[in-house]
């Protein structure tokens, strides 16, 4: 009962701080411009400086080089996913206009927006390299596979182009996140000023990314949730199968206890941010998308103590 009051407590850090950004939102407070901005500050500017100093502060080069072997379990994890995906879409028989927007929901995760400050509310500041192995499996089967897959439903003539996604797979938090790994490998101390600046700008990171969910929620109208076959399909994916597939992929493993923890947690988040401003460019169904990133954020609410609980048994 301890571990489920703990992870309670956890998500109600969260909650409190995404009501506030929906509360502005219905305030009038923020805007479209006003969500992309957050969404740039956060992952552009706060999130490599949040990487830099909690990894040069918190890790030593020897925990660091065991981390990256243990990158073949979400990309595992993901791949046997997709194949899921494809079979859950027949089934369900999701109409092809939306297939491959639901393939995408259904085996990519919101590791940064949504993951990252769980997983620092529960674990705290060593559970962040964690999080960067999971987000950098994630990140780049999104901005490939996931986003050739929404494409696929569109009408939209916008090319896939190489330079675009490489530039995508490799953002600013995953190059915060090398850049502070090669510095602690080289023992690479920077100025104290600079340090002090990292961790102040990093600190903006979890505030502004609940906000950023509160004002989607806001956005996408709590009043358009409902229950079809195109959501619980998605949420069955998120929130049932891709914990259990990562729970028998990492329990019979060496890695350390915390690393297991984080990497269920991670693969059980609710659908990528990005999902609807990928279908929108593409001229796939945005609405949809977004519909589905309110309804399992929400629901992940409700999802993580319970998982948590289990997990920490």
């Amino acid at each position: 009962m301890g571990i489920f009051i703990q992870s309670v407590e956890g998500v109600f850090v969260i909650l409190g701080m995404i009501v506030v950004g929906y509360c502005l939102a219905r305030a009038g407070w923020f805007d479209e411009k006003s969500s992309k901005l957050i969404a740039r500050l956060v992952t552009q500017i706060a999130l490599p400086c949040y990487m830099l100093d909690t990894i040069m502060t918190d890790f030593t080069t020897k925990e660091l080089k065991q981390l990256l072997p243990d990158l073949k379990f979400p990309v595992v994890s993901m791949l046997i996913l997709f194949g899921i995906s494809v079979a859950v879409a027949r089934v369900l028989q999701i109409r092809k206009s939306r297939r491959g927007l639901f393939e995408s929901m259904f085996f990519n995760s919101n590791t940064v927006f949504i993951g990252l400050p769980i997983n620092m509310a529960l674990f705290g500041s060593k559970s962040l390299p964690y999080v960067l192995v999971y987000y950098m499996a994630n990140t780049t089967f999104f901005w490939t596979l996931g986003v050739y897959l929404i494409k696929r439903d569109g009408d939209s003539t916008e090319k896939l182009n190489l330079w675009t996604t490489v530039k995508k797979v490799f953002s600013p938090p995953l190059l915060g996140f090398m850049v502070a790994v090669i510095l602690v490998i080289l023992h690479i101390k920077l100025p104290a000023f600079l340090m002090s600046d990292f961790k102040y700008i990093g600190g903006l990171t979890i505030p502004l990314s609940m906000f950023f969910i509160g004002i989607a929620i806001e956005g996408a109208g709590l009043r358009q949730m409902k229950l079809s076959r195109y959501s619980l399909g998605i949420l069955f994916g998120r929130f049932l199968l891709a914990p259990i597939l990562m729970s028998l992929l990492v329990i019979p493993s060496g890695m350390p206890l915390l690393m297991k923890q984080v990497f269920i947690l991670q693969s059980a988040m609710p659908v990528m941010t990005n999902a609807p401003v990928v279908a929108k460019l593409y001229g796939a169904d945005a609405d949809y998308a977004a519909l589905m990133v309110t309804e399992s954020t929400l629901l992940s609410l409700v999802v993580i103590p319970i998982l948590m609980t289990l997990i920490k048994q």
